[in-house]
């Protein structure tokens, strides 16, 4: 073929006929094609995101055994998450949730345990990757009560030319419930009242607070009832006022114990001195006592803390009694079973070997209690070999009450040598 000569088609092709022949059948075939394609698109999976949470988590304080409280600060976490996107990215707080894994720690053991965090997501495409902090240090501390005096504090002075006589308080006694640690910081239960500004016998109702031995209210203790009535009369000022003898105490009694009860001789005191002076004292406090370390009652001759220009009228110390008990404590002991009565010829095991037993009593003596004064034993007598489940008994020494032992049963076996 010569060069730039044209392209003969064979005789009888017709282009327009093969290019609209089964139109309708080609246009939908195209058409299904394209949706094909979009559905493909649209179902493929989405892109998958590691991210941390925008923003922090705050841990919930979790499910506890009856008669426990958990002290120490949760705070709250970073979280790094991963899922698709879309869905990770767009996560609220309140999508997720975490907690304390409070699992093997020992609720009888008072020292902190490092508690791991938990974090869940609602939605469960979406994986929790890492949690900042992994742990927070906590301490699980028994629930403990006792009963303590109420005692009337002012806020103010009484107005001029009135002075406070002696103040009663409805009831006399409350109940505190709280920490072991913090019942025994406990040196006073006070309900504060404040003076009006006219001379009339006031009866207020105040909160029952609780303070340690520096004044300083205690947080976290709960006071039954938590409201008291004070009644205080209020009296002309004269040259002589019959006022209160409040004792102070400083320092922190041994560990293991706790201050009862603190009184004081005499419990009220006259003082003298001008109309001025007279007026500014609803009160006559001891020197501090201290009770640092204390670990039995003692009495203490301490005197008396005189403001200046006021005198006693019959000048005398103070004899401060300080009434120390100790606190009930618990503590777990594993114990090997003993196989006692056993005939001859025979040897014996048992199913566990051991039994964690729990004891309770009073703080010292449990802290001095050793495992082998606890003995757990199984009886043998006029068993053949074979295979028995038996009662373990057990024995602890007097003052020391035993208040469970896990498992109860055990299994013996029994062989000949």
């Amino acid at each position: 073929m010569r060069a730039g000569a044209a392209v003969r088609l064979p005789r009888g092709l017709n282009l327009r006929g093969i290019f609209v022949h089964d139109l309708p059948l080609k246009l939908a075939a195209i058409f299904i094609a394209v949706l094909f394609a979009i559905g493909s698109a649209q179902n493929a999976a989405p892109r998958e995101l590691t991210l941390q949470f925008n923003g922090r988590v705050p841990v919930d304080r979790p499910a506890l055994p009856t008669g426990f409280v958990l002290r120490g600060n949760l705070g709250d976490v970073a979280v790094t998450l991963r899922g698709p996107e879309g869905v990770v990215d767009r996560l609220a707080l309140a999508d997720l949730q975490a907690t304390l894994d409070l699992a093997g720690i020992d609720a009888g053991r008072p020292e902190p345990h490092d508690a791991k965090v938990v974090v869940t997501v609602s939605n469960d495409a979406v994986k929790v990757v890492d949690v900042t902090p992994p742990i927070v240090s906590v301490r699980l501390e028994r629930i403990t009560s006792r009963v303590v005096a109420v005692q009337a504090k002012f806020a103010n002075e009484p107005p001029k030319g009135s002075q406070a006589g002696t103040s009663g308080v409805s009831p006399k006694e409350v109940r505190l419930s709280g920490p072991e640690s913090l019942i025994g910081q406990v040196a006073a239960v006070f309900a504060t009242v404040r003076f009006g500004d006219v001379t009339t016998d006031i009866t207020q109702s105040a909160p029952a607070v609780a303070v340690d031995a520096s004044g300083a209210a205690i947080d976290g203790l709960q006071a039954d009832p938590s409201v008291v009535v004070v009644s205080v009369p209020l009296l002309p000022t004269a040259t002589t006022k019959t006022v209160p003898v409040l004792w102070t105490l400083h320092g922190t009694v041994a560990n293991g114990y706790w201050v009862s009860q603190v009184a004081t001789d005499p419990v009220a005191v006259t003082v003298r001195g001008e109309q001025s002076a007279i007026a500014k004292v609803d009160r006559i406090d001891t020197f501090a006592v201290e009770v640092g370390g204390l670990s039995a009652t003692k009495v203490f001759r301490v005197p008396l803390a005189l403001p200046d220009g006021i005198a006693l009228v019959n000048p005398v110390d103070a004899t401060v009694s300080v009434t120390i008990v100790p606190l009930a404590a618990t503590r777990p002991f594993l114990i090997a079973v003993q196989v006692q009565n056993l005939g001859p010829n025979l040897v014996a095991e048992t199913d566990p070997s051991s039994l964690t037993v729990i004891v309770g009593g009073l703080g010292p003596t449990i802290a001095a209690l050793t495992a082998d004064q606890i003995t757990l034993s199984v009886d043998a007598t006029g068993r053949p070999a074979g295979t028995y489940t038996v009662d373990a008994a057990i024995r602890a020494p007097s003052g020391v009450a035993v208040q469970s032992v896990q498992p109860v049963r055990v299994t013996l076996t029994i062989r000949s040598k």
